[in-house]
């Protein structure tokens, strides 16, 4: 997991009339919102070999302009997930460019009127110029949680995961609800059980799509495990020696984890 602040590296700033030089970042990602990376593994510092749907400067990356460029490509570049595995740097940054071509590609016409979008004169914002209504950036709220009994932590089999045996309890937060709300509600649909003593460690923006995950742990209350048998097939208690880790760090889940190795003796 990233442990360091997006803003060490980078500045935010956004103009649709500037356009690159030839030492500026940019981070080309196709229509399955991979990353273009040349043979070194290193941003492109052209445009020329790419038909380009939109380019926009998103701020100043290691003090370097970095625009978001979004191209038509039947070629295969590079998923974020890898880029994180040999550049945690690149995949930091990369991870707010690919949210911004998220957001345009999802924007360029009015959700409620369906009139073209105009981009706002200032801000990282699509405005409608029919309906006045406007579009900025969306992220979605998600918490996720680990549970401890004891010496024990609670882990679950979930239906979407194919690579991954068990993982901590997760889900969105839904509208009208605390996020407090949202982790007991989703515990208590997945496995059944009520948890007490709910203290939120940190947040991790995960752009798989567009989340906002927002960790806690929690000590079990009451219950006993039953599972939903739809998004969750199968949960159990674990000790720490019983834990099989991720293949990879990238997720807070993993720092969740190994928070709980660490304090139980």
């Amino acid at each position: 997991m990233i442990e360091k602040s997006l803003y060490e590296n980078y500045t935010i700033g956004f103009d649709e009339t500037v356009t690159p030089e030839s030492e500026d970042y940019l981070f080309v990602f196709n229509e399955n919102r991979e990353l273009y990376l040349d043979e070194n593994k290193k941003l492109s510092k052209s445009l020329d070999s790419f038909n380009v749907n939109f380019c926009f400067y998103i701020g100043d990356y290691k003090d370097v302009k970095a625009f978001v460029v979004n191209v038509k490509s039947d070629e295969s570049f590079y998923d974020l997930r890898e880029v994180y595995e040999f550049d945690h740097d690149l995949y930091h940054i990369a991870g707010k460019a690919v949210l911004v071509n998220d957001w345009y590609i999802s924007h360029r016409f009015c959700g409620r009127c369906g009139c073209e979008t105009q981009i706002d004169e200032k801000d990282m914002m699509l405005k409608c110029p029919s309906c006045g209504q406007v579009h900025y950036p969306r992220i979605a709220p998600a918490i996720i949680v680990a549970i401890r009994n004891a010496d024990k932590l609670l882990m679950a089999k979930h239906s979407y995961h194919d690579n991954i045996r068990y993982a901590l309890i997760a889900g969105f937060v839904e509208p009208g609800e605390a996020i407090e709300e949202a982790v007991k509600r989703e515990v208590l649909e997945e496995v059944g059980i009520k948890i007490k003593n709910l203290e939120y460690k940190r947040s991790q923006s995960w752009p798989f799509p567009n989340s906002l995950m927002l960790g806690f742990t929690a000590e079990y209350e009451s219950g006993d495990i039953k599972v939903d048998g739809d998004e969750i097939l199968k949960a159990k208690w674990f000790k720490k020696d019983e834990i099989i880790r991720y293949g990879s760090d990238i997720s807070i889940s993993d720092w969740l984890i190994q928070d709980f190795i660490d304090s139980v003796e």
